[in-house]
């Protein structure tokens, strides 16, 4: 299989968001990644999770939810990682700079771990035209608040049996979702996923669940309107 490599900057307010985009030929979509607090595009979870679903003909997208100068200022103050408003806005963002990107297919979702899905449930109800699924990872999503309710793309929750508080949290988003949705709960897992096997079965989880809703339609799709920011 043969993978394009590109590392982005992406312009946001004024300043540029790092990342690494990585898509198979003929890919069926790209997923863009939100990381959780305190981690970046180079979490080594993440980075698990977008191997194999480069492995299932999938491109992914992993990039610094902050600048450089709100990460710095982040590591003291923690003022930013919770900011669930603030990395939702960036996630749109990067989604609408994304559509413009050449070559990019039509079909894009979102994965997101710990409070990085809070955000890709906020962002993907305000991109209901764009964004075809979303897969959480231990994630938050009692964070995104009312925008539970106004999510339309297919979402998968992955929990660990072990990660009592979030898998209740994780629960009661199940009831307030109104879109096709489904709980995974993965045996003897923690919330990092750190136990033998528990990471690989959430990255096959969420590798099926965007096989499975990407469109067919968007295989041989691609944008050709130019991008605006810088690549390398």
């Amino acid at each position: 299989m043969t993978i394009a490599v590109t590392e982005l900057e992406i312009p946001v307010g004024g300043d540029v968001l790092h990342g690494n985009l990585d898509i198979p030929n003929d890919a069926a979509g790209v997923v863009l990644f939100a990381h959780g607090s305190g981690s970046s595009r180079l979490s080594p979870r993440n980075a698990r999770v977008a191997r194999e679903l480069r492995e299932h003909g999938l491109g992914t997208l992993l990039f610094d939810l902050l600048t450089e100068t709100e990460d710095l200022d982040d590591a003291y103050s923690r003022r930013w990682r919770f900011d669930i408003k603030l990395l939702a806005e960036r996630l749109v963002v990067v989604t609408r700079w994304l559509t413009t990107y050449p070559g990019i297919p039509t079909a894009l979702g979102y994965f997101g771990a710990s409070t990085g899905a809070a955000a890709a449930l906020v962002a993907a109800a305000q991109c209901p035209e764009i964004i075809a699924a979303v897969v959480s990872r231990g994630g938050r999503p009692d964070l995104a608040g009312e925008s539970l309710g106004r999510v339309r793309a297919p979402t998968l929750l992955v929990v660990g049996a072990r990660d009592q508080v979030v898998l209740e949290l994780n629960e009661r988003a199940l009831e307030a979702l109104r879109c096709e949705k489904q709980l995974i709960v993965v045996p003897n897992a923690t919330h990092l996923f750190e136990e033998p096997g528990t990471l690989d079965a959430v990255a096959q989880h969420a590798a099926q669940w965007f096989v499975t809703h990407f469109p067919r339609r968007a295989a041989g799709s691609r944008r050709t309107t130019p991008a605006t920011g810088r690549h390398s």
